[in-house]
């Protein structure tokens, strides 16, 4: 090819190459607004303000948290559903996100109305007794609960919340029955355990270890897929012998629909390196939980699982609520 060819050559290309640069501006260009359904504190609060801040490092830019708690997560889906979709807004969901619209009628669907762009963490429950039941294992557990069908108690947060289900699916999965006994929050069912009320629940383990440490409530298992490396010589409740519990709570990233595509990537791509950071996985896993980080793909595909499992678990067991 002559030298007159090679440069009309270089030309077209860069004609050609042109449109596609355009299409593709900086981003970000201003500041990020994470919106989290809950007010500030918690865990849920926690892990949402060490991935903003590692990510805005990354990102060269600041990712503010937006706490907009109230109407079961409603206020802030509707917040970040109504926001442009240029990827500067974002909302932070939790399990319960894909849980409630199953038991309440809800205006906006996670798949149908946000674009999933990565998990963010991960922590599990566990098993756990008041000393005077007769279980040291989950084995023992589950004798002792067929042995007194509907007269074991056990406590969760609320209807309808991780730990009810994770109870819920135990039962299912070892054909016991125990009655359902629920708090506003997993704090006053404490007190009610420790009292000798109720026997036992599924709590987040983060929250039960300082019980379990000194030896108020007793644990059996971990409801993760693998062992928990908070507690480690804890097994599993699969790996104990029950196969198909494993519940496990989680936080994750959307965007609002219609969020371009190499948005949604390069966020996901920001999200992996910010929760994988030393820094960010030490402080998780002093609050009880893991970095689990995921594709935009592979965030959407979990989302829909967990949806599947759980409207299967709530129709098994006919849980009803009262309308919000």
């Amino acid at each position: 090819m002559g030298l007159t060819a090679r440069l009309v050559t270089a030309a077209m290309a860069g004609i050609v190459a042109w449109p596609a640069l355009a299409q593709s501006p900086a981003f970000p260009t201003r500041p990020l607004r994470a919106v989290v359904s809950i007010a500030p504190g918690g865990g849920m609060d926690t892990i949402s303000r060490a991935m903003a801040q590692k990510l805005g490092e990354n990102l060269g830019q600041t990712v503010v948290i937006d706490n907009r708690p109230g109407a079961g997560g409603n206020i802030a889906m509707e917040i970040a559903a109504g926001s442009a979709p240029d990827g500067h807004n974002l909302l932070i969901i939790s399990a319960t996100s894909v849980i409630f619209p199953v038991l309440y009628k809800a205006r906006f669907d996670v798949l149908r109305d946000f674009a999933p762009v990565s998990q963010i963490s991960a922590q599990g429950y566990v098993a756990v007794v008041i000393p005077s039941v007769p279980a040291r294992n989950i084995v023992e557990l589950v004798q002792h609960l067929k042995a007194n069908p509907g007269k074991i108690n056990y406590a969760s947060s609320g209807i309808g919340s991780p730990i009810h289900l994770s109870a819920e699916l135990f039962s299912a999965a070892t054909g016991t029955r125990m009655t359902h006994v629920p708090y506003k929050g997993i704090s006053p069912a404490y007190t009610d355990m420790l009292a000798g009320q109720i026997e036992m629940s599924f709590p987040a383990i983060v929250s039960s270890l300082p019980l379990i440490r000194s030896g108020k409530l007793r644990a059996l298992a971990v409801t993760l897929p693998k062992r928990s490396p908070v507690v480690p010589e804890l097994p599993t409740i699969v790996e104990a012998g029950v196969p198909g519990v494993v519940v496990v709570n989680w936080y994750g990233l959307l965007a609002p629909l219609n969020t371009p595509p190499w948005i949604i990537e390069r966020l996901s791509r920001g999200v992996a390196a910010s929760m994988n950071h030393a820094e960010v996985v030490k402080r998780l896993l002093a609050d009880g939980s893991d970095a689990a980080t995921s594709t935009p793909e592979e965030f959407r595909k979990h989302i829909a699982e967990e949806r599947d499992k759980w409207t299967r678990v709530i129709r098994n067991a006919n849980i009803r609520v009262q309308q919000q």
